[in-house]
């Protein structure tokens, strides 16, 4: 075979190699189970009606997953590792204060983006290995904002204070305050937009830090920093 002719075939066989491979069962049924609950929440998540929107028999789940509780426990980790992941990159450039804002803003945003999977997996009851899974998301997300309250301290943007317990309580209030906006019952006075920047403003102030200028298109562009 001539080398230009080898090297046509190569072209044609490259994108083929790129395919994205099929999802596995696995996969499908964390999926399934995601979008379910992103429907109706853990009332709806039956076995059946995971296994069905999955395009699979309810018996498929138990050769994957001990339990439907085990799979929920994935689907809140797949959940919590994408919120990181995009609160991350959101906070990976600018000022140690304008990255804590652009994460705060990405958490919220996410969460308001999708309401209803996140009122499920963050607020409604559930079995004690998803909370111990929350709890376990609870503590990395105060440690990824007491490593930039850290940063802000060391560069004298943000004043003395202790980062752990300032992190804890700021985490602590972001998730009260959605509570309401996220609720199946809840209501919401004003937009996301709105909300998000209110948000922000409090981080901000709680920290002893004043306005600035960039406040308010750090919580409009911040949760587009992340995918899905």
């Amino acid at each position: 075979m001539s080398a230009a002719r080898a090297k046509r075939t190569r072209r044609r066989t490259r994108p083929a190699a790129r395919r994205k491979a099929p999802a596995t069962t696995r996969e499908r049924l964390v999926e399934a189970a995601r979008a379910v609950l992103e429907e109706g929440g853990s009332a709806a998540a039956s076995v059946q009606a995971i296994a069905e929107r999955a395009g699979l028999a309810a018996g498929a789940l138990y050769r994957h997953f001990p339990s439907k509780a085990d799979l929920l426990v994935e689907v809140f980790r797949d959940a919590a590792r994408r919120d990181l992941v995009a609160m991350q990159r959101a906070a990976a450039t600018g000022r140690s204060v304008e990255r804590l804002e652009a994460a705060v803003a990405t958490f919220a945003r996410r969460a308001l983006r999708s309401r209803r999977l996140a009122w499920a997996l963050v607020y409604e009851p559930v079995d004690p290995r998803v909370d111990t899974e929350r709890l376990a998301y609870r503590r990395e997300y105060c440690r990824q904002m007491a490593l930039l309250l850290r940063a802000g301290i060391a560069a004298g943007e943000i004043p003395e204070q202790n980062a752990e317990l300032t992190a804890a309580a700021l985490v602590g209030a972001i998730a009260e305050s959605l509570v309401g906006p996220l609720s199946p019952i809840g209501g919401q006075a004003g937009s996301d937009e709105e909300l998000i920047a209110v948000l922000v403003r409090f981080c901000r102030r709680s920290l002893g830090v004043r306005d600035g200028a960039t406040l308010h298109s750090v919580a409009r562009g911040a949760g587009r920093a992340g995918g899905s």
